[in-house]
């Protein structure tokens, strides 16, 4: 297959090097001229994922949109806030029902959308998946076993799909709930930037799992007022990634919450993040969508004041483990 990857930083190129070492004929498209005659040279993403050396054959690294559009399917690996750029950009040279796969763990802020609505919105007759779960771009790009899914509505598309990018590091699994994918995806960066503020302030392995398995509890319990399907939650997309992400060195959203956790303001963690960290922007995201619709979700509910400057890390951590006690459940 000709594949495109749109979206240059860490986890695009980590995707772009898995296709075209599976044999597809691939082309990593980064918006800045100067990064892909960069990463084109060195055949290294020094910026974003250094160390991970990229093939001469098969990939092909260019700046020009209308080259990386000439596929049969387009990997969309932009952060959220970066996604509406995008389509307006495609979209009025996309022609037929494109085939495209979300990479982004994220909401829209404006319109409350998931991305695979944001793209419905903008290429109504598009094929649109989302691929997600624990893979850090760090990972699958020194070939670490990883698994994740690819959620979507067509199916039989789906397993065509599924057949020509999986390999044997890099396994796939097929879902039909592409918005509790995308639900859990956002929540588990949340939770993440919770469980990373109570590492900063020098808790240990019972705050985190504490953290962890009531922060799964506000994803069941917002995923499930939107439709999403049980199962959902405990997989690769839900407590797979929401495990990972909270405990991993690789992970940008508990490292923001580490660094918060130690005093650091979040203006000056994010001025100098080379990477996202999509948990900073969902929280008041997600925040407002479970108070619209009466979903207690105490750790989001800390975290966003956190984020906004309206308490401290100690009292957001005291906060939550100092509760009225209730009957565990979701």
């Amino acid at each position: 297959m000709k594949l495109s990857v749109l979206g240059a930083g860490g986890w695009g190129t980590a995707l772009a090097r898995l296709l075209a070492n599976a044999g597809h004929e691939t082309t990593l498209w980064a918006r800045r001229p100067e990064l892909a005659e960069a990463i084109d040279k060195a055949r290294e993403n020094v910026r974003y994922l250094p160390g991970v050396i990229l093939p001469r054959d098969r990939l092909v690294v260019t700046s020009d949109v209308l080259v990386a559009l000439d596929a049969d399917a387009l990997f969309l690996a932009v952060p959220s806030f970066g996604m509406n750029e995008l389509l307006h950009r495609i979209a009025p040279v996309l022609t037929g029902s494109p085939t495209l796969i979300n990479l982004a763990k994220g909401l829209d802020r404006e319109s409350r959308r998931t991305m695979s609505e944001v793209i419905g919105f903008h290429i109504p007759d598009a094929e649109v998946f989302t691929l997600s779960g624990p893979s850090h771009a760090e990972e699958v790009g020194r070939d670490i076993p990883t698994a994740v899914v690819l959620a979507g509505k067509n199916l039989d598309l789906g397993r065509q799909l599924v057949d020509a990018v999986a390999t044997p590091r890099f396994r796939i699994y097929l879902s039909d709930d592409i918005r509790g994918v995308e639900l859990c995806a956002s929540v588990k960066n949340i939770i993440a930037v919770a469980t990373g503020i109570a590492d900063g302030l020098g808790y240990g392995d019972n705050s985190r799992g504490a953290l962890i398995a009531r922060g799964l509890a506000e994803m069941v319990r917002f995923g499930r007022s939107f439709g999403a399907e049980d199962a959902t939650f405990f997989g690769l997309s839900g407590l797979g990634d929401l495990v990972t992400t909270c405990t991993s060195r690789h992970s940008r959203n508990r490292l923001v919450g580490e660094r918060l956790g130690r005093g650091e303001s979040l203006e000056s963690i994010l001025r100098g993040m080379v990477m996202v960290a999509e948990g900073v922007y969902a929280t008041s995201v997600v925040r407002e969508m479970a108070e619209a619709r009466g979903i207690e979700m105490p750790i989001t509910e800390a975290v966003d004041q956190l984020l906004r400057g309206e308490t401290d890390a100690l009292s957001l951590v005291d906060r939550i483990m100092t509760r009225a006690p209730k009957i565990e459940g979701f």
